[in-house]
């Protein structure tokens, strides 16, 4: 693999939260953040959307329109995702 230069802050970032993942007693493995959420046009992130596009295989992005809405998407899927405790 070659150099990687990765040009302001949110390229690190993203590089980082794609390669970690958990591993399950059984050897089993999965990514730690399935993905992000984002809402563009907010100038305090510039450079954000470039840096999640290029790590769009490992982290994908959602688009939401409000904060809200993707609060309760998130615990929806945290609920459908992790088993009750036993």
């Amino acid at each position: 693999m070659g150099t990687v230069r990765l040009t302001h802050g949110a390229g690190p970032w993203c590089a980082h939260l794609a390669t970690q993942w958990i591993e399950a007693e059984d050897g089993s493995r999965e990514r730690l953040f399935a993905g992000c959420w984002a809402i563009f046009g907010h100038g305090n992130v510039a450079g954000m959307g470039e840096a999640l596009y290029a790590h769009r295989e490992d982290l994908p992005t959602l688009r939401g329109h409000n904060e809200q809405a993707m609060a309760l998407a998130a615990v929806a899927y945290a609920k459908a995702e992790v088993p009750p405790p036993q």
